[in-house]
């Protein structure tokens, strides 16, 4: 096997393992009832933390991490924070201009999912981008780790997409086949990264900015003010606290993953 059919069959393989990893995180949401205000703010809440810590401390503050590489690496950041959130913004007013909830792709969702699914969408870009960069370095180990730490992360990130969905009443299969495909663009783009590593590395900063912007305007704008008004202050603050820290728990072990010199 040639070199560049070497890079096409892991990263697409590993691509493909990690996008069906995303789908694990309906299982528990599978047990998560809906006869209830109080959990239902709780789960929304909950999503809302694991997508603001992922936000911060994965997508952040990885392309921050960068400016050893791009000196500008963390301006590139913050401009793709507001691009992103700008991004979700206009989808938002298009979604509800076009009423895209009642076409029949998007049969037994409301606008709110819709948007986490383009949120979520967004963010598995610049994660496919990193597997097959990874593999690029030409350390077979090092893409493994980290194809193995982006599908280890998809699990959660696949519960946060999973709750809302069960809230807004879809069925546990549609919430597993809404996460994976979320994770669609690992596989696809996983491959093209790793034969164009040249290319694709110095837009990692901004797209790494773009899918955590857009992922915390839905926050702000669709999750924390729905469950604020199903469960109150107090239970959306400790709900999206312990998702923030448990989806930062996660990171953090991850990252103790031992990486290749």
């Amino acid at each position: 096997m040639n070199e560049q059919m070497y890079l096409i069959y892991w990263s697409t393989l590993t691509g493909v393992i990690s996008c069906l990893a995303t789908g694990l995180g309906a299982i528990p949401v599978h047990f998560v009832k809906n006869n209830s205000n109080i959990l239902r703010a709780f789960s929304g809440a909950f999503a809302s933390g694991m997508m603001i810590s992922a936000s911060i401390f994965s997508l952040a503050q990885e392309g921050i991490a960068l400016k050893s590489k791009f000196p500008l690496a963390p301006y590139e950041v913050m401009i793709g924070l507001l691009l992103g959130a700008l991004f979700l913004w206009w989808t938002d007013k298009f979604v509800h201009h076009y009423h895209l909830e009642q076409h029949h792709l998007a049969h037994g969702f409301s606008k709110k999912g819709i948007l986490i699914f383009i949120s979520m969408f967004v963010h598995s870009i610049p994660e496919g981008v990193a597997i097959g960069v990874g593999f690029a370095t030409g350390n077979f180990h090092l893409g493994l780790v980290m194809a193995i730490a982006i599908g280890v992360h998809n699990i959660p990130e696949g519960i946060a997409v999973s709750l809302p969905l069960k809230k807004d009443g879809a069925s546990t299969l549609r919430c597993a086949w809404a996460s994976i495909l979320t994770s669609v663009p690992q596989p696809i783009l996983a491959a093209p990264a790793a034969l164009l590593a040249w290319l694709f590395v110095p837009l990692l900063p901004v797209g790494l900015g773009f899918a955590g912007g857009a992922m915390i305007y839905l926050v702000i704008a669709e999750l924390l003010p729905e469950a604020i008004e199903e469960g109150g202050k107090t239970l959306t603050s400790w709900g999206m606290m312990i998702g923030l820290v448990t989806m930062l728990l996660i990171t953090t072990l991850i990252n103790l993953l031992p990486t290749p010199p």
